[in-house]
């Protein structure tokens, strides 16, 4: 059936755009006027299989933040539960929503529905809006009859993801801003304020003091080489990003990161709740184990947890329990092999799941913290020492110079 662009004006006066499938211009027409909207432009889209392909490229990468992935998959399955047939709940969402490119998503979703597909099928013609581990646990939801539940947990889930995520940046975001505002000062005195006054040093032919001289030293170096230095740094960036994208180079770059002084506990356990929700939100919505493996693999950002991972789903396949895998790693807690080896026992291994993503979730917000709390007085300190000593640098020789002149 054919996909029909349209703007127009709702019933309350607003302007409203989307899309919306008929058979012919003037089918699409009375269906907009059924749903109370007057259309003023009307035009037929292509068919392709993904709405994003027909967005400019800088759109296509673009996915749904998670507050509002939250909301849509809350909505869908309240619509759902309420008795709502699927094709009309994707309607009605598709014309609530505000993002043009989320509108014609949704279009797609709802005519591969009508056509007959399942709807973990259609929102995988659309990778660039659902994961796979959305898509996979839709399709758990839909074999196993229990869809609304699944939505309800998938929302959950997403909710849960933003808000760590969320604790994780806005720990991170005043140290980064007072690097870069004590790189902007620097910058401004180096490059502009130093060679100012360095002439009037220059003119006077006295003897400076050490400091002034290491200043001006630095100053001109910078004014000298700041094309090779920033070449320099450019080559650095792509050399590094270049060893990146190899395999050796970026287990090496992992195992640094594993390694370093507090940073790599944080990560572990950051990568160990994303882990651990991730595989406690499968299991419960009924995919087997061995999926939920492969799926909750691709969370993990480390790459030799991941391999990890993905050797312990290759182990239970032949009949190995994970935590014997995860422990001979040595890339996981003891804390977090033994919990999934209670939960193996017991039979209980979502719940146990959930304790250690809730616990790691915790340690992580307290770790950045304690981080944040330690870093922002060093950091304001550093700032003030360097900036001290190049006001004094500027300082002393101007005091000396009225010395002389009196």
């Amino acid at each position: 059936m054919p996909v029909f662009a349209y703007r127009g004006f709702a019933a309350n006066g607003r302007s409203v755009a989307g899309v919306v499938d008929a058979d012919s211009v003037r089918a699409a027409r009375t269906r907009l006027r059924d749903l109370g909207v007057f259309p003023t432009d009307l035009s037929e889209e292509s068919g392709a299989p993904s709405a994003l392909m027909r967005l400019p490229l800088w759109q296509r990468g673009r996915r749904l933040p998670a507050a509002e992935l939250s909301l849509f998959t809350r909505q869908l399955g309240a619509l759902l539960g309420a008795g709502v047939q699927l094709v009309d709940t994707l309607e009605t969402l598709a014309l609530q929503s505000r993002r043009p490119w989320l509108k014609k998503a949704l279009s797609q979703v709802r005519e591969r529905v009508r056509e007959g597909s399942s709807l973990a099928d259609a929102l995988a013609a659309h990778p660039g809006l659902f994961s796979e581990l959305y898509v996979g646990m839709v399709r758990a939801g839909e074999a196993a009859g229990a869809l609304e539940t699944v939505l309800e947990r998938l929302a959950d889930y997403a909710e849960r993801q933003s808000e760590f995520v969320t604790r994780v940046r806005s720990a991170l975001t005043y140290p980064v801003i007072m690097m870069c505002v004590a790189a902007a000062i620097m910058a401004f005195l180096v490059t502009y304020v130093v060679p100012q006054v360095t002439l009037v040093f220059k003119q006077s032919q006295a003897a400076l003091p050490l400091a002034t001289l290491a200043l001006i030293g630095f100053s001109d170096f910078l004014a000298a080489h700041w094309l090779a230095l920033g070449l320099a740094v450019s080559l650095s960036g792509a050399g590094l990003a270049a060893a990146l994208a190899t395999t050796p180079g970026r287990r090496r770059y992992d195992a640094l990161l594993l390694r370093a002084p507090y940073l790599g506990p944080i990560l572990v356990r950051i990568n160990c709740a994303r882990l651990a929700r991730t595989l406690a939100t499968l299991l419960s919505s009924g995919v087997q184990l061995v999926t939920a493996l492969e799926t909750s693999a691709r969370v993990v950002a480390n790459g030799l947890m991941r391999e990890a991972v993905i050797q312990a789903r290759q182990n239970v396949r032949e009949g190995q329990a994970m935590s014997q895998t995860l422990a001979a790693s040595g890339r996981f807690p003891p804390l977090f092999v033994e919990m999934v080896r209670v939960g193996e026992r017991s039979g209980e291994l979502e719940p146990m799941l959930e304790r250690l993503a809730d616990a790691y979730e915790r340690e992580v917000a307290a770790s950045l913290s304690q981080l944040t709390t330690v870093l922002e007085p060093v950091m304001t300190l550093v700032m003030a020492g360097v900036i001290l000593f190049m006001i004094l640098a500027v300082l002393m020789p101007i005091f000396q110079l009225n010395q002389l002149v009196r």
